[in-house]
């Protein structure tokens, strides 16, 4: 219980310190231990890389689940180990349909048998479409998210970690400084005019003290200055390795276009076939058409003798004196006009 409360203390005073020398930094109050440009530049790099893997990942993940009550709960299957259930995607369930309606419509029907073959056809794009899903997930979302989940909260550890241990080097150097001030200001030579000699001792006393405390502070200083430089050269390596994950990215977009142009391709091989099909069936219903009850033209035939008759169909009136007005179902034995519109 007592190391405990030790460590508990001594956690907190370390907290205190951290906090006191970040405020000062902020206020102008104290120096800052400045990490060199090429550092910088990886820093940045990683930042950045991080911001865009993550925005292509959620973007991606849109584009190939646009649903978000489905995404959300593929999410919670993964996190708790679950296995992620088949989903029935929507060609699939809209090939369906149509050939359910293609058996209640008769499939001997032009409309029913039209509606089987393009039900099928939509089934097979969805297949093809399930397979894509499949291998951009594993080929190119997989890889992102391990990065985001992975990789870069290592480096983010790390990172803090290394501001952690800056600001601990600051205090240190901070600690120091006053210390040999307060040191100089002790080691003036005392006033050997004074009368009470206990001032000298006292004088005496307390330049040693500060002696002993700037060794103390220097000794801190340099352990810190190890533990910060070490905590560097590890923060460095995994930055650098940035470099290792741009090409590891680059690998999977190739694989996820290569994926996604195999998919298209597929698609429209099987539009290619939906098509042909769908002309053979225009054709084979063109040779032989349907018999209907529409009046031929030849079978109209002139009366051999006697008066001709029109009976008119639409009231009309006439818009000059050239044109007769009409009623319908009216009959016109003198004047046969055909008007066309």
């Amino acid at each position: 219980m007592d190391f405990n409360v030790k460590k508990l203390a001594s956690g907190a005073g370390l907290f205190l310190t951290r906090a006191v020398q970040f405020t000062e930094e902020k206020l102008g109050q104290a120096e800052k231990t400045e990490l060199d440009a090429q550092f910088e530049n990886l820093m940045s790099r990683a930042d950045c890389t991080k911001h865009w893997t993550e925005k292509i990942y959620r973007q991606t993940e849109v584009l190939l689940q646009p649903n978000p009550s489905a995404r959300i709960e593929e999410f919670l299957f993964e996190k708790l180990d679950w296995k992620v259930p088949s989903r029935v995607t929507n060609a699939e369930l809209l090939g369906q349909y149509m050939q359910d309606a293609a058996k209640e419509f008769d499939l001997g029907t032009p409309y029913g048998n039209t509606l089987e073959k393009v039900g099928e056809c939509e089934k097979r794009l969805g297949e093809a479409e399930r397979e894509f899903l499949q291998t951009s997930a594993i080929s190119f979302l997989t890889p992102l998210r391990n990065f985001l989940e992975g990789d870069w909260r290592t480096i983010s550890k790390e990172r803090r970690l290394l501001e952690n241990l800056r600001l601990d080097l600051d205090a240190c150097k901070t600690r120091v400084k006053k210390a040999k001030v307060a040191e100089a200001k002790a080691a003036t030579a005392p006033d050997f005019q004074e009368t009470r000699p206990r001032n000298y001792v006292l004088s005496a006393s307390a330049s040693a003290l500060w002696t002993e405390e700037v060794e103390k502070a220097e000794h801190e200083l340099r352990i810190a200055q190890t533990e910060f430089d070490r905590q560097a050269e590890v923060t460095r390596l995994l930055l650098e390795g940035i470099s290792s994950t741009h090409v590891n990215h680059l690998r999977c977009l190739h694989e996820f276009v290569e994926a996604q142009a195999a998919y298209y391709k597929q698609c429209h091989l099987h539009m290619q076939e939906l098509q042909k099909e769908l002309g053979s069936m225009v054709t084979e219903g063109s040779s032989s058409p349907v018999e209907t009850d529409t009046l031929k033209i030849e079978e109209v035939q002139a009366p051999a003798t006697g008066t001709r008759k029109a009976r008119v169909l639409y009231d009309y009136d006439a818009a000059d004196s050239s044109e007769l007005s009409l009623l319908a179902d009216e009959w016109d034995t003198n004047n046969i006009r055909l008007i066309l519109p």
